[in-house]
């Protein structure tokens, strides 16, 4: 692969860091299906099955009690299900019934579950990597062989594996991994979780990825999802000077003094406790997906509530954005989502599911204004995926008839761009999701990662889109905050503030970053930049222009 190759997949952890290339250790080859054990053997082959998972279940339970956290949990799940006695006995009983070798019957066992997984689709459907852990842990204990798994060493390395077990990725604390990346994976995997919790960059989705070969060095951007081969050294001390945390006082502004809401984006109550150990001004982006995930089933209104407050009691007095369900797309939910769309992206997804399920979102802003109510967060709502002026006017009348006083939609769509001025008559704010108005303007799917540079907030067709929306915020007199990839830009904020944007929010290790960004610059700088901008052709062009109208500031 020739030096400077830059692959893209989904960033799912932030930070950048370059080190060698180590692959992850291959799977355990598939049993033979030809073999046929013997009547006489066969209980004893069933038995081999049934110690095999004692000991494997033992050693996760080890693993375990070593194990604090995101992967103290996973690990004691993934335990749970070696001890599941219905994989051992649907295992033993191909051993009795059919003469299956106790590897083999197990391999097909396992393989009936994963697929019974995958049919459920989304976050449930990541558990798969699970299942084959599990497998092939029992497995290599039944053939008394090594398990594949994390290479050793004594220098630093990026782990690079087609997907990673969760026992394998708990594994990871306190050893010499230094990134994660993986062809496979989503952002609600535990690849993705871990990584998270251990503060390790990482980057999942990443096609070729296993191509990269040993010991070639790469450079890993966490927070952008690209990783690219024997980088010079030149961007190397660029992107981790770029991803170097810095720290945040709590007050946004810019250098006129114009107060600036610097805000984050959370995913849970731990997400909210992190903000607001980092100084956020509040939350821009709840998003309520976590309380929905790995279930069949919607939960009831009480168990929001519970969930709801953790968010909310990590910011008394201050804002608190929340994003109704935004389930579709590449979060399906068994019990919200068809089982196959031939286009999940411009299907049925976000603020489109009450048309299926409408007692969803009524029973989501039932909880959404007890939890209000028991907490002293200043709360605001707003749906995802909002398209026309009907579809904003029902929800603010549900909204607001369910207790919810500050209500808002999304901005991803470019019908709701365009009609920013009709929907400001109806909602109390709104928020860009660049993430999906840059997916939808340009017709390219954000997850596919050879349209990357098409999926960039600098493009000006999606700028301009922005400056419809502020423009209309500013007649209205009305907020206009960014939620997207684009609000934890420093290069890109001053625009969109000259663009309209009244509040920006970012992972919270973003908020230094961005303070100190916009602390250089007057808000009249910031309109010359976007009147800069609006002018360009081409992302290149766009940067390029706000970089001449806002020199010496560092901006790419």
């Amino acid at each position: 692969m020739a030096s400077g190759t830059v692959l893209r997949g989904r960033g799912v952890s932030p930070g950048s860091v370059a080190a060698p290339v180590r692959h992850l250790a291959p799977a355990l080859p598939e049993p033979d299906a030809g073999v046929t054990v013997p009547v006489e053997e066969r209980e004893t082959e069933a038995s081999a099955i049934e110690w095999a998972a004692v000991a494997v279940a033992d050693q996760l339970r080890s693993r375990t009690a070593q194990a604090t956290g995101e992967a103290r949990a996973i690990l004691d799940a993934s335990r749970l299900l070696a001890s599941d006695p219905e994989l051992v006995s649907e295992a033993t009983a191909l051993v009795r019934a059919k003469g299956r070798s106790a590897a083999r019957a197990v391999w097909e066992t396992a393989g009936a579950h994963e697929k019974s997984l995958a049919a459920l689709g989304g976050r449930m459907a990541e558990r798969v990597a699970d299942i084959r852990d599990v497998r092939d842990r029992i497995i290599a204990e039944i053939l008394e062989v090594d398990m594949p798994g994390v290479p050793e060493s004594d220098e630093p390395f990026v782990l690079v594996a087609v997907d990673l077990a969760p026992a394998d990725t708990a594994a990871l604390e306190g050893g010499q991994c230094v990134a994660l990346v993986t062809e496979q994976g989503g952002p609600t995997s535990h690849t993705a979780i871990i990584a998270r919790s251990l503060g390790l960059p990482a980057i999942v989705g990443v096609a070729g990825a296993t191509a990269i070969p040993d010991e070639a060095v790469l450079l890993v951007d966490g927070e952008h999802g690209t990783a690219e081969v024997d980088p010079a050294e030149s961007s190397i001390a660029a992107a981790i000077a770029a991803a170097t945390v810095v720290p945040f006082d709590g007050e946004g502004a810019l250098g006129d003094g114009r107060p600036l809401a610097l805000l984050a984006n959370v995913g849970g109550a731990a997400d909210a406790v992190n903000a607001a150990a980092a100084h956020a001004d509040g939350v821009g982006l709840f998003r309520t997906e976590f309380c929905f995930l790995d279930r069949v089933d919607a939960p009831s209104v009480e168990e929001q509530v519970a969930a709801y407050r953790g968010v909310l009691a990590a910011f008394p007095g201050r804002k608190v954005v929340v994003r109704t369900l935004d389930a579709g797309s590449d979060k399906p939910l068994p019990f919200a989502n068809a089982d196959h769309e031939g286009n999940p992206a411009l299907g049925v997804r976000g603020l489109r599911i009450a048309r299926r399920t409408p007692a969803l979102l009524d029973d989501q802003l039932r909880a959404l204004a007890q939890a209000t109510e028991a907490e002293s967060a200043q709360v605001e709502v707003m749906a995802p995926m909002v398209a026309t002026v009907e579809e904003a006017r029902d929800f603010a009348d549900r909204a607001r008839a369910a207790g919810l006083s500050r209500v808002g939609i999304m901005i991803e769509t470019p019908s709701a761009a365009l009609l920013a001025a009709e929907l400001f008559e109806i909602v109390d704010f709104v928020s860009l999701g660049t993430n999906d108005l840059a997916q939808y303007t340009l017709a390219a799917d954000r997850l596919l990662s050879e349209l990357g540079d098409l999926n960039d907030p600098w493009q000006p067709a999606v700028l301009r889109l922005i400056g419809m929306v502020g423009e209309a915020g500013r007649a209205a007199g009305k907020a206009v905050g960014v939620c997207g990839e684009a609000g934890g830009d420093p290069a890109l904020a001053p625009v969109l503030i000259g663009l309209g944007v009244t509040s920006l929010s970012m992972t919270p290790r973003s908020l230094g970053r961005v303070a100190a960004a916009v602390a250089e610059v007057t808000e009249d700088d910031c309109r010359r930049a976007a009147h800069a901008v609006l002018a360009t052709g081409t992302a290149a062009e766009a940067r390029a222009a706000a970089s001449a109208v806002l020199p010496g500031r560092g901006r790419a």
